[in-house]
């Protein structure tokens, strides 16, 4: 059942399907595609399945925004009943006994975890494989990867195994993946999800984030999942609530949009992804009624983020890298070692300049709502490649070097939310990353929903469909 996730709540809320009829056939599609797939790590079918008999008894009147809609979790967030394996060997292997507080509100409304989705160890990794599960699978075309790190969750989302899923993104793991799959990646305002668990309580370099067939399905998850928590004290900072019954959209001219391929020569990009980026820019054009080329400067702020991001790593794993380095996979070692010896001045330093960034992009959005970017500099690459050493025929300095046109937007700490745009016959999904200021969400998912309307939407791969036929008896004729 492909329904778009807010149409399926509805008809569930009103008993036209029952929970346990949505939550069978998500799992039904699951026992036929992951085998093909490997986006899932794991799936309690009982559980999904009791779940689903319990929300049927329950009233029209009292079912709530997601009542019955199946969903998957990225395996470094906590499902009670599920263990955490966070894609590791070297982790817990008993259940979390309590939910994520994202993962609670999805609970109340209603929703129903049928599994958790793969992820690279720990979250880092340009393929979603590790020692547990995977590659998980482009369903576009089964050789190529899903992107990551949050690849199973846009998997299971784009070959219909869940109506929504929860991700995360630290430099680009839900956009990435998003733009691999042809599906909609939404990175909110850090804050708009609370996490209560977060290490550093006051850091914005990551966030949850959703993943979704339509952009009206991420705003419906991202509400349920949004609002203060006392415990957390960005999300006391958060403007008004996102509003899941906004279905507005923008008229042409009603909007000011940018557009840089580059960012003015901040990255590097493939020349296809700047052929599609080109080709979707012109398209946002005639649908809004033009395209400005500007952007703001970034300048020092790939090296800013490098050092937080490798400080942040290194704080969090570096005593299980010190001590375990031969049971953990080399992307992940390679990651965390990075912050081994940043001093404190080198820190101090790349707050400054993400200071001084920040400010930089709030003066430019003095004069635009909307900046448009591509959502990887690359193109989805073959699995057994590993990570991406050259873009544009230059090799990189780093594994992360595709990141920086989604990095950079983690660094400031800006609303972004990654869209398919159209394709020609034969071609991969290529995702059009729109960006906003702090807080403004609204704007950002009216400018996508506009889009969406014009042609930027999701499609059913064919690729798993074509696996599909030929592994059934009757394909094999």
């Amino acid at each position: 059942m492909t329904l778009p996730a807010t149409e399926l709540a509805n008809r569930l809320r009103r008993g036209e399907i029952t929970a346990r009829e949505s939550v069978g056939d998500a799992l039904a599609r699951m026992a036929e595609r992951d085998p093909h797939l490997h986006a899932f790590i794991s799936v309690h079918e009982e559980a999904a399945m009791a779940e689903a008999e319990r929300l049927d008894r329950i009233p029209e009147a009292e079912r709530g925004a997601l009542h019955g809609v199946p969903v998957s979790v990225k395996d470094v967030t906590d499902v009670r009943g599920f263990p955490t394996t966070h894609g590791s060997l070297h982790s817990p292997t008993d259940p979390a006994t309590a939910d994520d507080a994202s993962i609670a509100r999805l609970r109340a409304a209603g929703a129903v975890v049928v599994g958790k989705t793969n992820t690279p160890e720990f979250g880092f990794g340009a393929v979603c494989t590790n020692r547990i599960c995977g590659p998980t699978r482009n369903p576009h075309d089964l050789s190529l990867t899903s992107g990551g790190s949050s690849g199973g969750a846009a998997v299971s989302v784009a070959a219909g195994m869940s109506a929504l899923a929860q991700g995360y993104d630290f430099g680009g793991s839900v956009r990435t993946p998003a733009g691999f799959t042809g599906t909609v990646g939404f990175r909110p305002t850090p804050g708009r999800i609370p996490e209560p668990g977060r290490p550093f309580a006051w850091d914005s370099l990551s966030t949850q984030g959703v993943l979704a067939r339509t952009v009206d399905d991420a705003a419906l998850m991202a509400a349920v999942m949004s609002g203060p928590d006392p415990r957390d004290p960005l999300s006391l900072l958060a403007a008004p609530a996102l509003d899941p019954s906004d279905r507005a959209r923008v008229d042409a001219g009603g909007v000011r949009v940018a557009a840089s391929a580059t960012l003015a020569g901040s990255y590097r990009i493939d020349p296809e992804v700047r052929t599609r980026f080109e080709r979707a820019v012109n398209q946002v054009a005639q649908i809004l009624g033009g395209v400005a080329e500007d952007g703001p400067s970034t300048e020092g702020a790939e090296d800013a983020f490098r050092t937080l991001r490798a400080a942040q790593s290194w704080s969090g794993h570096g005593e299980r890298v010190t001590r375990f380095p031969d049971r953990l996979t080399e992307s992940f070692v390679w990651n965390v070692r990075q912050g081994q010896s940043i001093t404190a001045e080198e820190y101090i330093a790349a707050q400054t300049t993400r200071s001084t960034v920040y400010r930089r992009f709030r003066a430019f959005f003095d004069s635009y709502d909307v900046l448009l970017l591509p959502t990887a500099s690359v193109m989805p690459f073959p699995n057994e490649q590993g990570e991406v050493d050259v873009i544009d025929g230059v090799a990189t300095t780093s594994i992360i070097d595709y990141l920086a046109c989604t990095f950079l937007i983690s660094l400031v700490g800006f609303p972004a939310i990654s869209i398919p745009a159209p394709t020609l016959p034969g071609e991969l999904p290529f995702g059009l990353q729109l960006v906003a200021r702090p807080y403004e969400e609204a704007t950002l998912l009216r400018v996508a929903r506009t889009l969406e309307a014009g042609g930027f939407a999701y499609s059913a791969p064919a690729a798993i469909e074509s696996e599909l036929r030929a592994a059934s008896p009757a394909g094999g004729r």
